[in-house]
């Protein structure tokens, strides 16, 4: 299955999908307002400002798997991120990332190995994952990662469309 035939829904509850941003380098992260890696918020939107124009996204997936730490409601959740941080990258619904219920996004992405040779379950909030134009997964980025650690920059560079 492709990454851009998943289904998904905007944090507002509208229909959407990855092949909304075909064509477009993409940081797909798994964020929570509660969390001390929170302050990622503010990285992740500066990465959205510097390469924004350059076809690049930061897609926000709000989850509550970890210590109950994105608890609001979708309203809640949009106030906070654009106060806090004046986030404007695209945000969706909340989103279970591991188990059962995991969104068949995250099914997808878990696939991927990170630099360490390791796949599998989502490890904790803001685990980033770096998908190319073409809808690949180029690389897999632990959550004590800073967005604009050298290595993401790097990486996010690297995968720009031409």
């Amino acid at each position: 299955m492709s990454l851009y035939d998943i289904p998904l829904r905007t944090l507002s509850g509208e229909a959407a999908s990855l092949a909304d941003y075909k064509g477009k380098a993409l940081l797909i992260v798994n964020v929570a307002s509660k969390c001390g890696l929170t302050p990622q918020y503010a990285g992740l939107e500066s990465l959205q400002e510097q390469y924004g124009a350059r076809g690049f996204s930061v897609l926000g997936f709000p989850s509550n798997q970890f210590a109950g730490q994105e608890p609001g409601s979708s309203e809640e959740i949009a106030t906070f991120c654009s106060t806090t941080y004046g986030v404007s990258f695209p945000l969706f619904e909340k989103t279970d990332v591991n188990g059962d219920e995991r969104h068949p996004l995250y099914a997808e992405l878990t696939k991927a190995a990170d630099a360490a040779g390791e796949a599998g379950d989502i490890s904790w909030n803001f685990e980033k994952f770096l998908i190319t134009p073409d809808g690949t997964v180029a690389a897999r980025i632990r959550p004590r990662t800073e967005p604009l650690a050298p290595e993401v920059v790097e990486a996010i560079e690297a995968v720009l469309p031409a």
